[in-house]
């Protein structure tokens, strides 16, 4: 029988399955999948001549007995006690606990509505409130008015852009989760009234989306200074969608 050297057999996660190692299960599987050595290896990127990442990582775990929250109090000197550890992967082990520690203290904000036109405009104010050129942009909102995707679609000159209904209404549809759109387009020349382009335009958007199902929640525009809301001056709805002059009325 022939007596393998060790020696000559390669040392270090280099010589795992790639499937197995660290980063790359991470990239394929996902970081959840990986166990808490495993992600304290991708940090530390190696280990010394003796041991790989993954190994360096559950001694260092050990020591606290698998405890995160005792591990997140270590100093950069704490960690540099451990063979295999520099001053570079001791400082990449404190930021990573670090950041973990001030997400856990972070309240979860509370995902804006965009149904309210002021809402609507707060958001697309600075993108497009004091531009020289008007731009055609939609939000994409799901049952609940929150947004989903905000998206530009046309850049005209001065005085107007050119918008395709089906660019608009292929975004919709391409957006998972997505019932309604708010339309949305500048006036360079900070007035905010409506044209009766601007007026056919809308009515035009809203038939069409009444026909698939995606709603035209509002049209704005926008100026540097403020906006005009279709939605609130009660002129979204064309007339056949109207009741006594009143956006109450829809056709069946």
């Amino acid at each position: 029988m022939t007596k393998i050297n060790t020696h000559d057999l390669p040392r270090g996660i280099r010589a795992w399955r790639e499937s197995e190692r660290p980063r790359e299960k991470m990239v394929g599987r996902g970081a959840q999948q990986l166990s808490i050595a495993e992600l304290m290896a991708v940090i530390l990127r190696s280990g010394h001549r003796h041991e790989d990442a993954v190994s360096l990582a559950r001694r260092i775990l050990m020591s606290v007995d698998y405890d995160l929250n005792k591990l997140a109090r270590w100093s950069v000197s704490d960690f540099l006690r451990f063979k295999g550890v520099g001053q570079a992967k001791a400082v990449a082990l404190v930021a990573a606990l670090e950041l973990g520690r001030r997400r856990a203290n972070q309240a979860v904000p509370e995902q804006a509505c965009y149904r309210e036109s002021e809402s609507v405009y707060q958001y697309l104010a600075p993108l497009i409130g004091d531009l020289s050129h008007e731009e055609f942009w939609i939000l994409c909102l799901n049952q609940a008015g929150h947004l989903l995707g905000a998206h530009q679609l046309s850049r005209g000159g001065i005085t107007y852009t050119i918008t395709d209904q089906r660019l608009v209404f292929k975004k919709a549809l391409l957006t998972p989760a997505c019932t309604s759109i708010v339309l949305a387009h500048n006036h360079p020349s900070g007035r905010p009234s409506p044209s009766q382009t601007d007026i056919l335009l809308t009515y035009d958007f809203y038939r069409a989306g009444r026909m698939i199902g995606i709603e035209v929640s509002d049209h704005l525009i926008v100026t540097q200074k403020g906006y005009f809301s279709f939605f609130d001056a009660g002129e979204l709805l064309p007339p056949e969608y109207r009741k006594n002059g009143k956006m109450d009325y829809l056709p069946t």
